[in-house]
């Protein structure tokens, strides 16, 4: 029976820290974690993205492979989170450059009750796609935070909603988690 693991994700550079804790078995490959991150940080899946185990080892998706990628869609989850603190690095979108840290935080039973994969905790909300990375995301949230601010109309327009950067719905993570 697969080990469930309780996954700390962290997007980097960015202060106050965004992040979710999800628990998913460990018989999951990392495209699947792919998957799984998009869903509870709440990001579209409109980039590329890889993982990088260490310094020059790469896990990425079978069809744009080069010789020394691992594919994504065949290594799973338990042959790299296998002891507490083990960690990835995860890039989604490669021109905004949206790195996250992925830390094993335990190695846990199966709760019989529960559903896999699922979100148990986060904070803040994730930035929303195509924004320019940690600067334009900064500069985003500086103009929403201001109405007054001369982009302000223009960004809300961009967006096509108001962004609220404290806001991270557990139910909403959930939800979309469940329709994988």
């Amino acid at each position: 029976m697969a080990k469930i693991l309780q996954l700390n994700i962290r997007l980097e550079h960015i202060a106050p820290k965004i992040w979710r804790r999800v628990l998913v078995p460990d018989s999951i490959t990392f495209k699947g974690l792919h998957e799984i991150i998009q869903n509870a940080m709440g990001w579209g899946n409109c980039h590329l993205w890889q993982f990088k185990n260490g310094r020059n080892n790469y896990i990425g998706l079978a069809e744009l492979l080069e010789d020394d990628v691992q594919d994504a869609g065949k290594l799973k989850l338990s042959a790299i989170f296998n002891k507490i603190k083990a960690k990835v690095s995860y890039e989604y979108d490669f021109g905004d450059g949206w790195d996250h840290i992925i830390l094993l935080e335990k190695i846990l039973e199966p709760d019989k009750k529960l559903v896999y994969p699922v979100c148990i905790d986060g904070a803040r909300n994730c930035p929303p796609e195509d924004c320019g990375g940690v600067w334009g995301y900064s500069q985003l949230v500086e103009t929403m935070a201001d109405k007054k601010h001369p982009e302000y109309k223009d960004m809300k327009e961009w967006l096509g909603y108001i962004y609220k950067p404290e806001k991270f719905d557990l139910k909403e993570a959930n939800h979309r988690l469940r329709n994988l």
